[in-house]
């Protein structure tokens, strides 16, 4: 999640929850976003957040970690919010038959739902793309 507009630009699926996920997500998210060097990464203190080979990844772009406090959720709040959204709005309250049938639900979530008609009240009550939009035409020089 990008948190100047708080939209979801990098997510991966799996079973099970490893560094591969997260490089995956990652590389998606800075493909998005086109970001190729110098950024900001904040996650929680996580076993696939601080292998090795995620730690190599980050390094090599020269993207900072900023980790969460132990036990302290507060630090990752639009994260954590992101994830309860969409376990209320769409995993709990819907049956999968198939891991295929969940992932492209979660995508559809996420990219129809959540990232074009999802309003924030810290956005000013408009979207994710909303903001970005915005924010790309006051580029645009008249």
């Amino acid at each position: 999640m990008d948190l100047f507009d708080l939209k979801v630009v990098g997510w991966s699926y799996g079973t099970k929850m490893t560094d591969d996920l997260v490089i995956d997500a990652l590389k998606k998210a800075m493909i998005n976003r086109r970001l190729n060097k110098d950024g900001i990464f904040h996650s929680d203190r996580g076993s696939q957040y601080t292998s090795n080979d995620f730690e190599k990844l980050l390094n090599q772009y020269n993207i900072k970690h900023s980790y969460s406090k132990k036990g302290y959720p507060y630090d990752n709040a639009s994260m954590e919010s992101f994830n309860a959204i969409l376990k209320k709005e769409e995993v709990n309250v819907n049956t999968y038959k198939t891991f295929k049938e969940a992932k492209l639900a979660i995508f559809e979530f996420i990219e129809s739902w959540y990232n074009n008609h999802r309003i924030h009240s810290t956005l000013g009550y408009i979207t994710p793309n909303e903001k970005f939009n915005k924010y790309k035409a006051s580029l645009v020089i008249a």
